[in-house]
C-alpha cells in the first residue's frame, strides 16, 4: 500500500491462513537473528511469518488455583495444606491458591543459616503434574451448610475438579546481573553470590527471551496464546511490577528490568519437564517455568525487533550485598548478553565469572517445540484484545 508506514504489512488473519494451509514460514528467535543480519528487516519480513521464543527460569510469582472437590460431610475450609505446604483458603469453601514460594510448614527456614528450603509450593505443583499423590489436609470452623471441621484425603491432579496455573508475574523483560561487593557470601533469589565480586549471576535467555523480541509490546497482550509449562496458556494482562518506562536503547530494548506478564493455563495439560520446584539456598522455594511466545511478523519493524542478537541487548551489573536491599540506584557497568553468556565480564577492573539462572538450552527447546506446533497447524496466533501498556510518549 502506497500510504503505508511499512514496506511489508501482514494481518493475523493472513498469517493464520498460511499456518492452516501448511505454508507459514516459522523460525526461532535465534534463526531470525541470522536471517535479519543477512537480508535486512524488510526482506526478513517478506520471508518469515512467525518467530518463536522461549525461556525457562525461576519465576517466584507463580502458583495454582485449585478446587479440591467437596468432602462428605462438606467443609468450608479456612486452612489447607498440600503435602504440609499451606495454601491460601480465603476464596471459597474448597477453592484454594497454592503459591510456588510457600515453604513446607515445619521448614526451619533460615534458623540454621543458610537454610536449605527443601520443599515448597513449586515442588507440590511439580508433583501434581507428574501424576504423584499429594496429601491434602483441611480444617474449617463449621457451618450449617458446611458442618465438617476437618478433612484429609490423598489427591492426584486427575482427581481435582479444577486446577489452573495462575502466575501473577512471569517473563521479566530483562533483569539485573547480580554481584556481591561485600566481604562475605550472600544468599539471594539470584543465587549464591561470593564475596568481593568473585561471581556474577544473571537470569535471561537473551535473544530467545519472549519480551526482548517484542520490546514495545506491539503483539503481546490480553489473550495472546502461548506455550506455558508444556501446555497451552494465555497472557491475561500485565504482570505485577510491570514497568514499561525503564530506560531503553535506541533499538527499543530495555536497559533495566521492565515489562512483566500475568499468565494462566490448564494445569492438567502441563508437564513436570517444564514446571520444576526449586530450592534456593538461604532464600526460599520457587518454581522454574517454561514459557514460549510466538511473535507474528506483521511488518519489518517486528522483523527488526526479533532480529536483535545478544550483542544488541544489555543489562546492568547491580550489587546485591547493599544497593539492591537498600534501594540504592546504582550500577557497576552495563554489559551485553553476549558477554554474559560467554562466561566472563569485567567489574571494577577485574574479570568476573558469570553464571545463568535461566537455561538457554531449555529456552531453545521451547522455541523449537512451539515452532513445530505451529508448522503442524496445531497452534494459531491469537491477536490480543489489547496489547500491554507501553512506554509513555
Amino acid at each position: 500500500m502506497a500510504d503505508s508506514q511499512f514496506a511489508v504489512e501482514k494481518t493475523y488473519e493472513e498469517i493464520n491462513a498460511r499456518i492452516k494451509a501448511g505454508e507459514a514460514v516459522v523460525v526461532t528467535a535465534e534463526e531470525m537473528v541470522i536471517i535479519v543480519k543477512e537480508n535486512g528487516p524488510v526482506e526478513a519480513a517478506k520471508k518469515v511469518d512467525v518467530v518463536t521464543t522461549g525461556t525457562f527460569s525461576p519465576m517466584c510469582s507463580s502458583g495454582a488455583i485449585i478446587n479440591f472437590g467437596h468432602t462428605n460431610p462438606t467443609i468450608k475450609a479456612s486452612r489447607v495444606w498440600l503435602n504440609d505446604v499451606m495454601a491460601y483458603a480465603g476464596l471459597a469453601a474448597v477453592d484454594i491458591y497454592l503459591g510456588a514460594a510457600e515453604v513446607v510448614e515445619d521448614d526451619p527456614l533460615n534458623k540454621v543459616f543458610p537454610g536449605g528450603f527443601k520443599y515448597g509450593g513449586g515442588h507440590v505443583i511439580e508433583d501434581l503434574v507428574a501424576g504423584k499423590k499429594v496429601q491434602l489436609r483441611a480444617i474449617g470452623y463449621g457451618t450449617d451448610c458446611y458442618p465438617a471441621t476437618e478433612a484429609e484425603k490423598e489427591i492426584t491432579l486427575a482427581d481435582l475438579p479444577y486446577a489452573l496455573l495462575v502466575n501473577p508475574r512471569n517473563c521479566y523483560q530483562n533483569y539485573n546481573c547480580a554481584i556481591n561487593l561485600s566481604d562475605k557470601t550472600i544468599y539471594t533469589y539470584m543465587g549464591t553470590l561470593r564475596p568481593n565480586g568473585r561471581n556474577a549471576n544473571f537470569c535471561s535467555a537473551g535473544e530467545l527471551s519472549p519480551l526482548l523480541n517484542d520490546p514495545l509490546y506491539k503483539t503481546i497482550g490480553l489473550g495472546s496464546r502461548i506455550f506455558l509449562g508444556g501446555g497451552v496458556g494465555y497472557v491475561t494482562w500485565q504482570g505485577t511490577q510491570h514497568n514499561p518506562d525503564a530506560p531503553r536503547l535506541d533499538n527499543g530494548s530495555p536497559r533495566k528490568p521492565s515489562g512483566t506478564l500475568m499468565l494462566q493455563g490448564d494445569l492438567k495439560g502441563m508437564s513436570p519437564h517444564w514446571l520444576k520446584g526449586i530450592s534456593m539456598q538461604g532464600y526460599g522455594t520457587t518454581m522454574a517455568v517454561g514459557v514460549g511466545i510466538p511473535i507474528p511478523i506483521l511488518n519489518e519493524e517486528m522483523a527488526a525487533y526479533t532480529g536483535m542478537s545478544n550483542e544488541d541487548l544489555v543489562t546492568q551489573v547491580v550489587d546485591y550485598s547493599f544497593d539492591y536491599s537498600h534501594g540504592v540506584s546504582r550500577n557497576f557497568g552495563e554489559v551485553t548478553y553476549a558477554q554474559l553468556q560467554a562466561g566472563e565480564i569485567e567489574v571494577n577492573g577485574q574479570k568476573v565469572q558469570t553464571s545463568p539462572l535461566s537455561s538457554v538450552v531449555k529456552a531453545r527447546q521451547i522455541a523449537e517445540i512451539l515452532k513445530q506446533w505451529i508448522e503442524d497447524g496445531d497452534f494459531l496466533i491469537e491477536k490480543p484484545v489489547t496489547t500491554l501498556p507501553g512506554p509513555k510518549e
